[in-house]
């Protein structure tokens, strides 16, 4: 980096990073013969991602893009994209991530809705109707090649807005928490803290990069120092083992759903990732057995971990936490407060179920252009996840459901997750979700919906539990279906599933 004049910007000062491709600019600096990433067809060490990063900015503004602008990212898994990530956050602009997976429809009014002045897609790809679009084919290239490096175009500041990105939960309008360059910066501690990220890492990126939790880990992983090794879905499970020994791979992140797909897949060896060193999930619930089941064969250094979009990481289950409490969500992660409060919005007694909310220097402070829904889940400072949870004596904190999905059966309050738990149980059943149906009588009733192993009655299921569950909690109706409607982090959509319950006979 000293030889291309670009040595001022990897000099961090006395009040420290201000952005996170300070960062990047440091271990460019420090370590510039050190890969930062690695795919299929080549490799960017440090010293090379930086001049290319100023580069990618100054033909981004050639575009009309300027400080405070949106982009949106319309890329797939590919290095592209995280250069893109990288520009658009030195430039002082701002991140819109758009999933390729999207319709168009989708896309254009995710991009509309937060105001992109430019959409960047894959060549090839169509373009985001009435936007300005640019493709990553040979003439953007080019054109990033030719361009100069101009330094006085790289805009510091922690309080600098960074990305929007749309809650995965989200329904409706979209909603988009604005994440500033030092809320992603205060997500370092927890990384390294609570996750034990390091500098000598090499992480797999195995999960799309629109997904928050791979796109920040990704980010993080840059600013840290270590190495990524990008290995895009769709894979198969064996493909993903082989993909991890082939690349001697000591960090990764995947979704529950992916480790469900690595349980199913016969193995015959003792661990499938016998050199990995902390594997990390996110994103949907995991349930006990499941987690037993994970450090059993997949990785024994497994970590699950409770994390929003809107305010990164809440509390991690680490692997040396003991098997009986393989359903909780684990201890809260460093540098984030949280607390189960009542209606009332004060703290409820240990034990007791309540709202979850939390606050720290990783939340943003609400949602971007959308007062109203600012205004439910963001008070006094602290960020409400409409999760429902009680801590333990130990500050052992467990979900207890959606507030949105609990079901309330003749005025008594029953959460979905207890009766998911105990049909997971059953040798039978693969996955399970239960939530409301309407009753003119009790006002709700449950209902559950199962994936199974092989064919079961539903009287045999519903006798299991009436064997586990008080009376009130056993379902009116158990639904066979072939999978559970998920997003793209892997959380069970039930407003899907109460689609499926007014299609049943």
């Amino acid at each position: 980096m000293h030889s291309n004049g670009l040595a001022a910007l990897g000099v961090l000062g006395q009040d420290g990073p201000q952005s996170i491709v300070d960062l990047v600019f440091h271990n460019a600096r420090r370590k510039a013969a050190t890969p930062a990433i690695e795919w299929p067809a080549g490799k960017l060490t440090y010293g090379d991602l930086a001049p290319l990063i100023l580069r990618t900015s100054f033909h981004l503004r050639s575009l009309g893009v300027g400080v405070g602008d949106p982009v949106a990212i319309a890329l797939g898994d590919h290095v592209d994209h995280l250069v893109a990530l990288l520009a658009v956050a030195a430039m002082g602009a701002v991140i819109l991530p758009i999933d390729v997976r999207w319709t168009e429809t989708e896309k254009a009014a995710v991009a509309h809705a937060f105001g992109a002045v430019l959409a960047l897609v894959d060549d090839g790809a169509t373009p985001i109707a009435d936007l300005a679009n640019s493709a990553n084919d040979a003439a953007w290239h080019s054109s990033v090649a030719a361009a100069p490096l101009d330094l006085d175009l790289f805009v510091r500041g922690r309080a600098r807005p960074l990305a929007l990105s749309l809650s995965s939960g989200t329904t409706g309008r979209p909603k988009g928490p604005l994440a500033t360059h030092g809320h992603i910066l205060n997500r370092l501690y927890i990384y390294t803290a609570s996750l034990g990220f390091g500098s000598t890492d090499r992480f797999m990126v195995a999960s799309p990069l629109y997904f928050g939790g791979a796109r920040y880990m990704s980010l993080a992983y840059l600013c840290l120092g270590g190495t990524l090794v990008l290995y895009p879905p769709p894979y198969t499970p064996r493909g993903l083992i082989d993909a991890m020994q082939q690349h001697d791979i000591t960090s990764l992140f995947l979704v529950p759903t992916i480790l469900r797909r690595l349980l199913e897949t016969p193995f015959e060896g003792e661990m499938m990732f016998p050199r990995l060193r902390r594997l990390v999930s996110s994103g949907a619930v995991l349930h006990a057995d499941e987690r037993r089941a994970v450090k059993q064969k997949i990785c024994g250094n497994f970590m699950n971990f409770y994390s929003s979009t809107e305010g990164g990481g809440v509390s991690v289950l680490d692997a040396d936490a003991p098997d009986e409490l393989s359903g909780s969500i684990g201890r809260v992660v460093l540098g984030t407060e949280v607390e189960v409060v009542d209606d009332q919005h004060q703290p409820v007694a240990t034990g007791s179920t309540g709202r979850v909310r939390y606050r720290g220097g990783s939340v943003a402070a609400g949602y971007h252009l959308d007062p109203e829904a600012s205004k439910e889940a963001f008070r006094d400072g602290w960020y409400y996840p409409g999760d429902l949870a009680h801590f333990d004596a130990d500050g052992f904190l467990f979900l207890d459901g959606r507030s949105k999905d609990m079901i309330i059966r003749g005025g008594v309050n029953i959460y979905p997750h207890e009766i998911e738990e105990v049909l997971m149980r059953h040798a039978e059943v693969r996955e399970a979700a239960a939530t409301a149906m309407t009753s003119a009588e009790l006002g709700e009733e449950v209902v559950a919906f199962v994936v199974l192993h092989r064919p079961l009655e539903q009287q045999k299921l519903l006798e299991y539990c009436r064997l586990q569950l008080a009376p009130y909690k056993v379902p009116k109706l158990i639904v066979q279906v072939d999978e559970l409607p998920r997003n793209s982090s892997g959380k069970v959509l039930k407003a899907k599933l109460q689609e499926l319950l007014v299609r049943q006979p």
